[in-house]
């Protein structure tokens, strides 16, 4: 089982803020051979090939797939070149405002990020994986970060997973991986769902939706 893990929003907490998100989305893009995993970068090339990079103008090369910045059209077209249906996506929407005072500070933040990522993947069939388990994640924290968030995933998902079977997990910039740009552009999709009730997007891929909750709500 291969895991990919996006987010979209942010969690800060001051809301007079006008770029502050009311929701914080975590994402998680699910592809259970490595066939599909194959097929989701060979969709993603395929798409900054055909539809982002087709001029001949190198100055504006785009090196990778983002949701924010590509049409519904380029979305639509990733899509439909996803033709297996061996993946899916499991999402958790965060209503920050319901959020303690004490999970607020810089401390408790990644403690809440942690718990909220666990949370998610405690809901993946674990007990079913015949093989390892690789998780990979969108490199945004620090060395003691991730060494921390590294180790709370393992002690907590060890014993959802069958014996003599590893969870792997790295983290990546998303240049570097092909899968977690599909996450981010599918994150993005169920973040506009929740923060603006703008459901484009969102309903052209719902259907691949395993798992899906608002905390807090």
């Amino acid at each position: 089982m291969f895991i990919y893990l996006d987010e979209s929003g942010d969690l800060g907490f001051d809301f007079t803020k006008k770029k502050t998100s009311k929701k914080f989305v975590i994402t998680l893009l699910v592809c259970y051979s490595a066939a599909v995993r194959k097929e989701f970068r060979k969709a993603v090339s395929r798409t900054l090939k055909n539809k982002l990079n087709r001029t001949k103008n190198k100055s504006r090369h785009v090196a990778e797939l983002k949701g924010t910045n590509t049409t519904l059209e380029i979305k639509n077209y990733l899509f439909r070149n996803i033709v297996s249906n061996d993946w899916a996506i499991y999402a958790l929407a965060l209503n920050k405002r319901r959020v303690n005072s004490d999970l607020r500070s810089k401390t408790g933040k990644k403690k809440l990020y942690n718990f909220l990522s666990r949370f998610l993947l405690e809901k993946l069939p674990l007990s079913n994986v015949a093989r390892n388990v690789e998780l990979v994640v969108d490199k945004s924290k620090n060395k003691a970060e991730t060494k921390d968030f590294n180790q709370y995933l393992t002690n907590q998902l060890e014993a959802l997973l069958p014996l003599n079977t590893a969870l792997y997990i790295s983290h990546l910039s998303s240049i570097e991986s092909a899968e977690l740009q599909a996450a981010d552009v599918f994150s993005w999709g169920i973040f506009r769902k929740y923060e603006n009730d703008d459901k484009l997007w969102y309903d052209v891929f719902k259907d691949k939706i395993k798992f899906k909750t608002e905390y807090l709500e």
